[in-house]
């Protein structure tokens, strides 16, 4: 972000109304998920109301890193362009390397912000995808619900992405795009699988549609609820100050070519 005429950081625009979390996130069923809790821990409540805090200004820091990786064509891309720009392209062309968007949030009245990798699903490009699975706070393994061989391959998957970082260290997300394709049997037989696969991942599952939009504004609300308060809770367990995230994993990245884009 540049500086100013007066050598100062800028305020950035106001944050979208359609990107406001006052209440705690839902799952997508208890079946398929491990935070059951229904509201904010009492720490993070406390947090959001100090208004010191809400009035920071926003910065890099107060960012989340999220990783998506999965086969080619399952849906990657589009999941991502369907929450950031609300689109639904039928016929993209293949990421190469990695792309990542971000993602602006007003959570009970605290900014904050998901850096959104999408990672290239193609083997040539594991290499350099890789490298940008470091510092991931969200690891999203996406697996297409009509091609229940991609479902089988999210394991190994969570393993690379995982090799990189320390055990523990993430939340894990297993989302299976395209339910629009599947009819209701379909679906409820591949969400039985996908359900049992997340279990032995430790993951938490969502079944979304780019197509429709279904489920897919709830998902990343979901994963920015669950990153800002484990951020939070970990500054309040270290003693340190409540600054979110751990910026330096986030912006120092090999110096490979990738695009940015940020949505206001």
């Amino acid at each position: 972000m540049s500086l100013n005429q007066k050598g100062m950081l800028p305020f950035p625009p106001p944050i979208s109304k359609d990107r406001v979390i006052l209440d705690y996130p839902k799952c997508y069923s208890p079946e398929a998920s491990l935070q059951l809790k229904p509201d904010w821990d009492p720490q993070t409540r406390d947090f959001c109301r100090d208004r010191g805090s809400r009035l920071q200004p926003w910065d890099r820091q107060k960012m989340s890193k999220v990783v998506v990786v999965g086969d080619l064509n399952v849906g990657k891309t589009c999941l991502i362009n369907r929450f950031c720009k609300d689109v639904f392209e039928r016929d993209y062309k293949a990421t190469i390397g990695v792309d990542f968007e971000i993602e602006r949030f007003e959570i009970s009245g605290v900014p904050f912000s998901l850096q959104i990798w999408d990672t290239a699903g193609q083997e040539k490009f594991k290499c350099i995808a890789s490298a940008y699975y470091r510092g991931a706070h969200v690891i999203v393994t996406v697996f297409d619900m009509a091609d229940i061989k991609s479902l089988d391959h999210t394991r190994q998957w969570l393993d690379e992405a995982m090799g990189e970082n320390q055990s523990g260290s993430c939340f894990v997300f297993l989302v299976g795009t395209k339910s629009d394709l599947l009819s209701s049997e379909e679906r409820r037989r591949t969400e039985r699988d996908a359900v049992k696969m997340a279990a032995d991942m430790n993951a938490e599952f969502w079944a979304v549609s780019s197509k429709t939009g279904e489920n897919v504004s709830g998902f990343f609300f979901r994963v920015a609820a669950l990153a800002f308060e484990k951020c939070v809770l970990k500054d309040a367990e270290n003693g340190t100050p409540a600054s979110i995230g751990r910026g330096d994993s986030i912006i120092r990245q090999p110096p490979l070519s990738v695009k940015k884009r940020q949505h206001q």
